[in-house]
């Protein structure tokens, strides 16, 4: 079984500065490394296979394999590529099944898995983790589901049973994530709430010292 951290980052491609593109993954990278980061997303919704491509080799070199896993969102075919650790896969890209067949074994791949209920069948997908949510409203992701807040989650956990890793997502900060985490989820996937501050690793390292 694979083991996750209590926070999940989730770096949107809408944070990342257009002028000095690279040097600002690097420095970014760098310091999310030096502040503790071990599990870490990269989600580019819009842009061209090349900027996937160019971002993810400047995040791998920043956010070291070994120490840092990287997942890529959406695009199971490039993670050899660029040599991430793994994959999250929602409707509309490859079946977590197909992710797996892709990946192997030992990489992590992770899909959605319920919002109001868990989806039918879903804890019979070979997947690490299941994202649930969203919790609260979001600014990062687009989606018509409404929030399922911390009761969502409990009811959530209550169906997946005590084994199944849940990311809970969306509009968490750090007032609301030790309920979130109360409530039965394993990890509280974090976009906004890091990533829209002046300095991304010191508010990490808040986070870690509340959450542990």
């Amino acid at each position: 079984m694979k083991l996750f951290p209590k926070i999940y980052p989730i770096l949107d491609s809408s944070v990342i500065s257009a002028a000095g593109r690279e040097e600002f993954l690097l420095r970014l990278g760098k310091s999310l490394t030096g502040a503790g980061v071990t599990l870490l997303e990269y989600r580019n919704k819009t842009g061209s296979e090349a900027e996937v491509l160019g971002d993810g080799a400047v995040l791998r070199q920043a956010l070291p394999a070994g120490r840092v896993k990287l997942i890529l969102d959406d695009r199971a075919d490039l993670v050899d590529r660029l040599g991430f650790d793994g994959v999250h896969v929602d409707a509309g890209d490859v079946s977590p099944a197909e992710a797996r067949r892709m990946l192997g074994p030992e990489r992590i791949v992770g899909t959605f898995g319920g919002s109001d209920a868990l989806l039918p069948g879903i804890l019979n997908e070979p997947a690490d983790y299941f994202s649930i949510g969203p919790v609260f409203p979001t600014t990062t992701k687009e989606t018509s589901k409404t929030p399922i807040g911390i009761e969502g989650v409990r009811r959530l956990r209550q169906q997946a049973g005590p084994e199944a890793v849940l990311v809970a997502a969306a509009g968490i900060t750090l007032e609301t994530a030790p309920m979130v985490l109360e409530a039965g989820a394993d990890t509280v996937a974090v976009a906004a709430s890091l990533f829209s501050k002046a300095d991304p690793a010191a508010e990490f390292r808040r986070w870690m010292a509340v959450l542990g």
